[in-house]
């Protein structure tokens, strides 16, 4: 009885929180330096952050392979891209602790998915959706210097 009241709460607690709403939402995790979602602490959704560089695709991680790192856990397709990541998180954590990189050049934090990507200078951005990311994609530069002003303030 008492999972049934529990999962009745969550699923209230989601809804009201507009996680159905296919609109653009602020994050609500102001204080964590990494986006890992409501009630998770997976980093990317899970994804391998190293294999948008070694891949160029985004590759589910597994369990088998995880980091921490900035109060996240990062998972890795293989060993090779844990070692790479434990060795330079820097080098391949999405800019932004992946939030969307739009939305923090606009002032304000919303979730970065893993399936709207780009790399620029070297560096992982992640975008909230495709229309986000075509917004995003018309000034790069732009944004970038916008987002990169904003944050960590943004989070602060």
């Amino acid at each position: 009885m008492k999972t049934h009241v529990l999962v009745a709460l969550v699923t209230a607690t989601v809804l009201a929180c507009g996680a159905g709403n296919a609109s653009l939402h602020q994050a609500r995790a102001a204080e964590a330096p990494v986006y890992t979602g409501f009630l998770s602490s997976l980093a990317v959704n899970g994804y391998d952050p190293v294999a948008y560089f070694t891949e160029g695709k985004p590759v589910e991680g597994s369990s088998n392979f995880k980091s921490s790192y900035q109060g996240a856990t990062w998972y890795f397709a293989s060993a090779a891209n844990k070692a790479a990541f434990d060795a330079e998180p820097a080098k391949y954590a999405p800019q932004y602790g992946g939030y969307c990189a739009w939305a923090v050049s606009q002032g304000y934090t919303a979730k970065g998915d893993p399936a709207h990507w780009k790399i620029v200078d070297g560096k992982l951005y992640l975008n909230y959706n495709a229309e986000v990311q075509s917004k995003w994609i018309e000034d790069i530069p732009g944004h970038i210097r916008a987002a990169d002003g904003n944050w960590p303030k943004v989070i602060q």
